[in-house]
C-alpha cells in the first residue's frame, strides 16, 4: 500500500495551487488526484453528518484509494494548506498514519495572505462582514485573521516531529524566483533537481466582483437565481447554464490589484501580526522585516 512521502501542510493562499500543479509535472512526483484531501486535519468519521469533509475523504480507505495509481514515482505527497492552521489534530493524525512523511510549510506575509483570504471570501460570496469590521472588533475570532498567526502552530510541529522532516518555504521567494524555488524543493524530496517545471502561467488570477450585490445573486442560492433557472431548463443543458453563470461572473469581476489594501488596515494588521512575525524570524532564521512594511 502507497502513502504520502510528503505533506504540504500550509498555508492557504500563499500558492500551494501553483506548487501542487508544478510537482505534478515532475515524472519523479504523485500528488493526490485530489489537491485538498483534508483527511489529516481531523477526525471525519465521528463528527455528524453536516460536519463531514465535503470532498467525501472521510475514511482512511477513502484516502489510501487517492495513492492507488502510484507506480515508480520517488516521492508521493498530497497538499493540504489547513493543517497547519489545524496543528494539533492534524500532527496527531500524520503521526498516526504517515509519521514518516517530509513536511513543507509555505508562509506568506499574513498581512497580504489575510487580504487575499478576504477578497477570495467577497469572490465566492461567502463574507458579509468588511475586513476592517474583523480588524476592529473580533479579530481573534476571525479565521481570515487567525490563520496568520504561523509561530505557535509551526512550533507545535517542530516540537512533534524531527526538524530535519520540516522544511518552511517563503512565497515571496516562489514569486521571485519559481524555479529556484521548486528546485529547493524537489531537492528537498529527492527527486531530479535539474527539472525544470512550466511556470509561465499562475494556477490562480485574484479577482473580485465589480458588483456584489450582482455577485451574490449569481452566487448565492435564492429564489431569482432558481427562476431563471428553471426558465433556461428548456432551452439550455445543465452544463450549458453553469457555462452561462461562470461567463456572467466573469463579467462582473475585475483584478483584485485595483482594490489594494486600505493603508490603516494595513496598519492594524501589522501590528496585530508584529509580535508573531518577530518569532517567527527567529525561529525559522529568515528576516521578515519587509512583511511590517506600509
Amino acid at each position: 500500500m502507497k502513502l504520502p512521502t510528503f505533506l504540504i501542510v500550509g498555508v492557504q493562499k500563499a500558492g500551494t495551487t501553483s506548487i501542487y500543479n508544478y510537482l505534478q509535472e515532475h515524472p519523479q512526483v504523485y500528488m493526490s488526484p485530489v489537491k485538498e484531501t483534508n483527511f489529516l486535519e481531523q477526525d471525519w468519521e465521528n463528527l455528524p453528518p453536516e460536519q463531514q469533509n465535503k470532498n467525501g475523504i472521510i475514511t482512511f480507505a477513502d484516502y489510501c484509494r487517492l495513492f492507488a495509481d502510484v507506480k515508480d514515482e520517488i516521492a508521493i505527497g498530497e497538499a493540504s494548506p489547513n493543517y497547519l492552521f489545524h496543528y494539533e489534530s492534524s500532527a496527531a493524525r500524520i503521526q498516526l498514519y504517515v509519521p514518516e512523511a517530509q513536511l513543507i510549510v509555505v508562509l506568506r506575509n499574513p498581512i497580504e495572505r489575510a487580504y487575499s483570504d478576504y477578497l477570495m471570501h467577497v469572490r465566492d460570496a461567502i463574507s458579509y462582514r468588511s475586513l476592517s469590521e474583523q480588524i476592529k472588533h473580533s479579530p481573534h475570532k476571525s479565521f481570515i485573521i487567525r490563520k496568520g498567526f504561523y509561530y505557535t502552530p509551526l512550533q507545535y510541529y517542530l516540537d512533534k516531529f524531527d526538524s530535519t522532516k520540516i522544511k518552511v518555504f517563503l512565497y515571496e521567494d516562489l514569486c521571485q524566483k519559481p524555479v529556484n524555488f521548486m528546485q529547493e524543493m524537489y531537492r528537498y524530496l529527492g527527486v531530479d533537481d535539474a527539472f525544470v517545471p512550466n511556470v509561465s502561467k499562475k494556477a490562480q488570477i485574484g479577482k473580485i466582483p465589480k458588483n456584489r450585490t450582482i455577485n451574490n445573486l449569481l452566487q448565492r442560492k435564492n429564489p431569482l437565481r432558481n427562476m431563471a433557472a428553471s426558465a433556461l431548463k428548456s432551452i439550455m443543458t445543465s452544463e450549458a447554464r453553469q457555462i452561462l453563470r461562470e461567463r456572467l461572473i466573469e463579467l462582473n469581476s475585475k483584478d483584485k490589484i485595483q482594490t489594494p489594501l486600505a493603508s490603516e488596515d494595513r496598519q492594524q494588521l501589522i501590528e496585530l501580526y508584529r509580535e508573531d512575525i518577530f518569532k517567527l524570524q527567529d525561529l525559522i532564521g529568515r528576516d521578515l522585516s519587509s512583511w511590517m512594511t506600509i
